[in-house]
């Protein structure tokens, strides 16, 4: 049996993002636990920090999808076009 090499098509990697995604959201997280530490406070800032990374990593995502979707919609129109011209 043999096995072939995967080959990748295009540069990003949902893995990157997945390790972006936790790692931010963990850096806010002791971000807040230290704040609360300081301040004397309940979790708020913990909270508070936790879901402002979480919200803002997904907007990142959400955004970041989109402007590739536009590009790829372009790139398809323009091989329609393409393609009726030369018929």
């Amino acid at each position: 049996m043999k096995f072939s090499p995967r080959t990748q098509t295009s540069n990003d990697s949902n893995v990157g993002r997945g390790l972006d995604l936790a790692l931010v959201t963990l850096v806010f997280l002791g971000l807040g636990y230290v704040l609360d530490r300081i301040l004397d406070t309940k979790p708020v800032f913990m909270i508070a920090l936790f879901v402002f990374a979480v919200i803002g990593q997904f907007v990142k995502m959400w955004l970041g999808y989109d402007a590739k979707m536009k590009v790829l919609e372009a790139e398809r129109a323009e091989s329609s076009r393409s393609k009726a011209v030369v018929r």
